[in-house]
Formats: structure tokens, sequence, C-alpha cells
């Protein structure tokens, strides 16, 4: 399950390269995020992920991550049975959350947070695990780019029901900060733990799992 219940969760988001993904989950990440869209600078085609990466279903936590995805990638993306959750990082509606969550699929719906207003969005979507990022239109997040954490807080105060996954500029400097000051049920990292878009560089990786496990922050499963 991700967000795990019991801790807080780390997942690491964005591969170009299938090899990097096992080494990233030795090092103790609990999801791994695969980004399906086309113009990602971290863009791992669909075909690539089911051929490579198929024999880690079973046993870890896959996401696809999905920008405005058309029905062919969406449906062909569910029916690989690679992945246990898809995170909608577009402009999906709510009708298409609701339709998903009801086929019995993990959805998380990711938003762009620039101010207090912009967590109106946020109520209409039935999902339990919704990703707050960093407002940067058209990049869609990876833009290494941070928003103000008390946003993170206050979402939290006003959508007890949901569980809050925190993203957008986070590295191993800044996330033990980050981890105590938002309480979050997880955090995700893609250019904080990076040598090149899409490459991860193992020490940061480690440093990032490591520093965020040492801040006690017990995660709270939605009601």
């Amino acid at each position: 399950m991700f967000p795990p219940p019991d801790r807080l969760g780390i997942k690491i988001c964005g591969f170009k390269d299938p090899a990097q993904v096992r080494q990233v989950l030795d090092l103790g990440a609990d999801a791994i995020g695969i980004n399906l869209w086309p113009q990602s600078k971290r863009h791992m085609p669909l075909e690539q992920a089911v051929s490579s990466l198929s024999g880690l279903a079973a046993r870890h936590h896959l996401v696809a991550v999905l920008v405005n995805p058309d029905e062919a990638l969406l449906e062909a993306t569910i029916r690989s049975g690679l992945f246990r959750t898809l995170q909608l990082h577009g402009d999906e509606p709510p009708a298409l959350v609701s339709a998903l969550l009801q086929r019995g699929l993990h959805v998380i719906k990711a938003f762009q947070i620039r101010d207090a207003a912009s967590l109106d969005q946020i109520s209409p979507y039935a999902c339990a695990d919704i990703l707050l990022d960093a407002y940067n239109p058209g990049l869609y997040g990876g833009g290494g780019h941070a928003f103000p954490w008390d946003l993170a807080v206050r979402a939290a105060e006003r959508f007890p029901g949901k569980r809050i996954i925190l993203s957008g500029g986070l590295t191993p400097s800044t996330i033990a900060d980050a981890v105590a000051q938002t309480r979050p049920a997880a955090v995700d990292v893609a250019s904080g733990v990076e040598s090149a878009p899409g490459i991860k560089d193992p020490a940061l990786v480690a440093a990032f799992i490591r520093t965020a496990r040492a801040v006690p922050c017990p995660a709270t499963s939605a009601s």
C-alpha cells in the first residue's frame, strides 16, 4: 500500500534507466513512479516499462505517472498489470478520477499549488490520496521548485480525510524540514536526487531516504 499507513512513505519518481529502478528499491524506496507522459524529460515508454519491469510488479509498488492521457494510453496502462497506482498529474477532471475509483483502481491526483486559493481545486476530487506540487504551468512536475509548505499544512487541515503526498523542490538538504513542518503521509522526489533528468544519483537517493526516515512523522490513514 502506498502511502503506507504506519510510517512516512517515500516515492522516487522519473527513471530513464530501468536498471536504476531496482537499485533505488534496494535503497529503501516504498514506491517508484514511472513517467508515461511522452513530453517529460523522464519519459519511459509503456512498452519499455512492461518489458523491463514486469518482474518487479508482484513485490513492489509501481506508480504510473500520467498527464492528461488519452483513452488508449490510459487503458493500455491499466491492462498492462504493471502498476498498482495511477497518478494523474495533469488537468484530469473529477469525473475521470471517480470513474477509475469505481473500477477499483487506486488513484493519486496531483495538484499545482501556489497560494491558498489553489487548494479549492482539491474539493471535487474523490480520491483519498493527493499529491501537492509547485505551480509550474505546462511542466507538470519535476521542475525542482518548492511551494510554501504552510499550504500543505492548510490542505491537511481543510481536507482531513485525505492523505497528503508532498512534492516539489525536495532534496536531501530540505527533506527533514519539509517533513517536520508538514507531517505528510508521503514524500515524492524526482529532480532532487538526480545527476541528470531521469538519471538518479544513488548517493543522493540514499541520503534522501535516510534523512526522511530519521524525522519522527507517524503517517495517518485517511478516514
